[in-house]
């Protein structure tokens, strides 16, 4: 075999080569847009069926907690559909009813707060009282946990 023709058969595979990876590129775009457009339908229904059960007062309810606590409005969200599609909603949810299915999932899913401190705790407590000695902050006469950075080495 001479040098040209090895050449063109190396150009010939690098266009094969090329194509075959073109063409999972593709398959692979199709793909993530059919999953988009189920997730985009899939969203669409729910909405419509929120759309269905709430009252306008509750969706904008729900839609203010979305703002602020997205994952908090969507657990709130399936619920509801949930309950729906049980047959446990027989009239539209209005913005009392939600109120009121808000604190009760509130009253569920409380969480603790926990402060822990790392190193020994007599660097704490020297830390403390130093603080304890510095000028007062904003007029109080002690100054509070809240307004202490605690940095311990």
């Amino acid at each position: 075999m001479a040098d040209p023709e090895l050449e063109a058969i190396r150009q010939r595979r690098m266009q094969e080569l090329m194509g075959q990876r073109s063409m999972g590129n593709n398959q692979k775009s199709e793909q993530q847009k059919a999953q988009e457009e189920a997730k985009r339908e899939a969203e669409e229904q729910r909405q419509m069926i929120l759309t269905q059960i709430l009252t306008s007062e509750a969706r904008a309810r729900l839609a203010r907690i979305a703002l602020v606590k997205p994952e908090k409005a969507r657990g709130v969200e399936d619920v509801i559909i949930r309950a729906a599609q049980m047959g446990q909603i027989v009239d539209q949810v209005s913005e009392e009813r939600l109120i009121s299915l808000l604190e009760q999932i509130n009253t569920q899913t409380t969480k603790e707060t926990k402060v822990t401190f790392s190193g020994s705790m007599n660097k704490v407590s020297a830390h403390l009282e130093s603080v304890k000695k510095e000028v007062p902050l904003r007029g109080h006469s002690t100054p509070s946990l809240q307004s202490t950075v605690v940095n311990l080495p």
